[in-house]
């Protein structure tokens, strides 16, 4: 299904596929012919441009290109230089030899290209290379051997012409293992190995990785090898690939996260962009979606479908982790859920503003970089498919907090989402202080946070306050703590009574209504216990915050 809709995408009009067995390629030296084959000039015309990034392997053109292994492979007028020169890459043993095989390779390839086209132009290459033409090349210090070369004659590129891509689309067309494909249906040969890679996946090797392929017999099937294991025609595979490495190329379809890469994209055309809700989402964008919920369309849906994958690699091959496949009108619904689930007033008291799915998996590590697959797929399918998160992602983030003896913005985002995920009806009321929350877990988090606000406004210079000290203990085994907290909290008390007889009052009153709320200490907490505990902190510390502002701002 993955592979079907990949090559749906690549036949969209307007997607401009490049020809059957091309690929955009980086070429860096041309070698400059008349239209008899002879030498214009001695040296190689260097495309590169180190000032840009993009062409420092010279300028990029659709071009002949397969992939190939260690084995003698030509390309079609456009190769490195040990099978357009014959020039050997070191002076190993057998280097010398293996040139010459190159070299008579790239030469026969190009003379039978000749032969069955007639095309003039690659005639003049094959000329070129049956003579001595190459010996009169010199080559100039800085030559990048494994750099690309081809031919220019009488100022055009023979690679460019129609006659010349059908004969290598012909050439590389097998009339071996035929079979059925399994994207198109059609009885036709399957490619024994997948002639492009994927590139752009985190974790795969650079030269590019492989959707289908098997290098083990514990892998094979079926008396199946390699990419036969799973046949897919040419036409197929050429068009999945490249929809799909478009796709990892667009910045507006895809999203790196830690070692996943992940696409996105609709059967249709659609000025909605998932990615940018996603990734980075602005409150205004998020409104106007979460209106569309309630009748208003925050853009074109009806008779849609979206499409997302996470994608990851290990070597040479492609990991294909998660595949959603959903009407974009249940897709567009799922966010808005995903971002009503998500809101938590800020940390001075201000309107909620909504996370991408980047700032939410931080709230579970401690670098960005080691945040794994699998939390990232979670939120994903969450934002979009609209399953429930899984708990051991909630367990992670209340380590954090533990850990970090604090409760960030993320975090507590992070611990409702999860919570509100497996428990719909605790949506509104857990975005900001709910007096009305009884929980004896909620009402630990928010006497936490007043007892830290007794400590601070009594001693405001104070290194270590009580929760960078009992954070950790106070979350999952409250009866153990709590009183010790509260006793030593009287001296602050009596010295705000004294110095502070109004900010005094306020807490007090707060102390008393939570305790009488509150009943006794739990002696443990279960893991959804330890996140309303975080929230409830996080509430009653935004809400402590936006206190103090609005009294400063009375008193000026």
């Amino acid at each position: 299904m993955f592979l079907q809709r990949l090559v749906e995408y690549a036949e969209r009009p307007g997607f401009d596929s490049p020809p059957d067995s091309y690929a955009e390629t980086p070429i860096r030296y041309l070698i400059e012919l008349d239209a008899d084959g002879r030498l214009l000039k001695p040296s190689l015309t260097d495309t590169a441009d180190a000032s840009q990034r993009e062409l420092r392997r010279g300028l990029r053109y659709l071009a002949p290109a397969v992939r190939r292994t260690s084995a003698v492979k030509a390309l079609l007028l456009v190769d490195n230089a040990t099978y357009v020169l014959g020039r050997a890459k070191d002076d190993t043993s057998g280097s010398d030899e293996r040139a010459r095989a190159c070299r008579q390779a790239f030469y026969e390839l190009v003379a039978d290209c000749a032969q069955s086209t007639g095309d003039p132009g690659v005639r003049a290459v094959a000329s070129f290379l049956e003579g001595q033409g190459s010996a009169q090349i010199v080559l100039e210090d800085d030559f990048d051997g494994t750099a690309n070369i081809s031919f220019s004659v009488a100022g055009q590129l023979p690679f460019e012409r129609r006659e010349v891509q059908r004969y290598w689309a012909d050439r590389n067309e097998t009339q071996e293992n035929v079979m059925q494909c399994l994207v198109c249906g059609q009885i036709r040969p399957a490619q024994a190995r997948l002639q492009r890679a994927i590139k752009g996946i985190p974790g795969g090797q650079p030269s590019g990785t492989a959707i289908i392929s098997a290098n083990e017999s514990a892998f094979e099937s079926y008396g199946l090898e390699a990419s036969l294991i799973a046949p897919i025609c040419g036409a197929c595979a050429e068009r999945s690939h490249l929809a799909l490495n478009r796709l990892l190329r667009d910045e507006a379809h895809h999203l790196i996260v830690g070692k996943s890469a992940f696409v996105f994209w609709t059967r249709e055309a659609t000025e909605f962009s998932f990615l940018e809700m996603i990734a980075q989402p602005q409150p205004d964008d998020v409104r106007q979606l979460l209106l569309s919920v309630y009748g208003r369309r925050a853009g074109p849906v009806e008779a849609n479908r979206f499409y997302a994958a996470a994608l990851g690699a290990n070597g040479g091959r492609v990991q294909v982790r998660t595949w959603l496949d959903t009407p974009l009108e249940e897709a567009q619904r799922n966010l808005a859920r995903w971002f009503v689930r998500q809101r938590i007033v800020g940390r001075w008291g201000e309107e909620p503003r909504p996370l991408g799915i980047r700032s939410l998996a931080a709230a579970t590590v401690r670098e960005l970089g080691d945040v794994p697959a699998q939390t990232v797929q979670s939120l994903l399918l969450a934002a979009v498919g609209g399953r429930p998160l899984p708990s051991g992602l909630a367990y992670q983030v209340v380590q954090r907090t533990r850990a970090e003896q604090t409760v960030q913005p993320h975090h507590a985002a992070m611990l409702k989402l999860a919570l509100c995920s497996q428990q719909p009806d605790q949506e509104e009321p857990m975005t900001q202080l709910d007096l009305s929350n009884t929980h004896p877990a909620y009402l630990c988090g928010r006497l936490l946070a007043e007892l830290e606000q007794a400590q601070f406004a009594a001693s405001p210079n104070v290194r270590a306050s009580i929760v960078d000290r009992y954070y950790g203990t106070a979350c999952t085994a409250p009866a153990t703590v709590f009183g010790t907290l509260i006793q030593n909290a009287q001296p602050h008390l009596a010295k705000l009574q004294r110095d502070r007889p109004g900010a005094y009052a306020g807490i007090q009153r707060t102390l008393e209504e939570i305790l009488a709320a509150l009943g006794g200490f739990p002696r443990t907490l279960s893991l959804n216990d330890q996140s309303l505990f975080a929230l409830g902190y996080y509430h009653q510390r935004a809400h402590n915050r936006a206190q103090a502002i609005a009294y400063k701002e009375a008193q000026s």
